[in-house]
């Protein structure tokens, strides 16, 4: 993403867990809204589109693909695929990070459940089912695909070590036992996401999640998932100075409300 504004300024400054969303009630009919955020993804958001209207879902779903400003063609890419009723392109006047088009997308959403799906198929969308079934289930209300449940993955040790830190750091100050804190598959009741009342408009929209869920109580269940990573000359984005970025976000959000 390009540079953008960061978090906006909270208010007050007393630590306290936010009042319990209720769990869904199992058997209910229920909508999965999936947020895409996009920013230069020409190449790839078509195929990721195509696979999310396609795989199998333990429930209803809509698509809300969340174009981020691109300037590579990504919106003639999203503008020439076939409409679709559970399908909304979004465009964004101007850039302004991943956590505005997070943002974004979970305001616009219908469904009960939200999810958050990139769109440079680094992770598998057909992974989504497994972790949207614990919460239609009734067993948790956020549940995180971590990357490293299954094993090492196939990254750069550099990135594997400063994912650690920054989960590492996130346990620490929120006592908790995540292991894939940056993780892009967060999936959670839309009322907890938008309880969230989330500020941020970078990359730093992950801590900032993570941060508010442990610090307002809400016990996030990891599954394991698939990673295919890519580098930095294949369009990955994100740098070291997320890195630092983060862990300010994560103080910030430890201290503060």
């Amino acid at each position: 993403m390009l540079p953008s504004a960061p978090c906006l300024r909270p208010e007050g400054s007393a630590i306290h867990a936010a009042t319990p969303a209720r769990k869904i009630k199992p058997g209910l009919a229920h909508l999965l809204s999936i947020v895409v955020p996009v920013y230069n993804e020409a190449s790839t958001v078509a195929e990721v589109v195509e696979r999310l209207l396609v795989i199998d879902l333990p429930a209803a779903r809509e698509i809300l693909v969340v174009n981020d400003g691109s300037t590579d063609g990504t919106r003639e890419v999203l503008d020439a695929l076939p409409a679709r009723p559970e399908l909304r392109i979004i465009h964004a006047a101007k850039n302004g990070g991943k956590g505005s088009a997070i943002r974004t997308g979970f305001a616009q959403a219908s469904g009960t459940v939200v999810a958050i799906q990139d769109a440079d198929l680094e992770l598998d969308p057909a992974q989504l089912a497994a972790l949207v079934q614990p919460i239609l289930d009734g067993r948790t209300q956020v549940v995180y695909g971590s990357r490293f449940l299954a094993g090492r993955p196939d990254a750069p040790w550099l990135s594997i070590l400063a994912n650690q830190v920054l989960t590492g750091v996130t346990n620490v100050l929120f006592g908790g036992r995540l292991t894939d804190m940056e993780t892009c598959y967060k999936v959670m009741l839309t009322e907890v996401a938008r309880g969230l009342h989330l500020e941020c408009n970078r990359f730093d929209i992950e801590p900032e999640i993570s941060a508010k869920l442990l610090r307002d109580g809400h016990t996030i269940l990891e599954l394991p998932v698939r990673f295919e990573p890519r580098s930095r000359a294949q369009g990955k984005k994100i740098g070291w100075r997320d890195g630092v970025r983060a862990i300010e976000v994560l103080i910030k959000y430890r201290f503060s409300r």
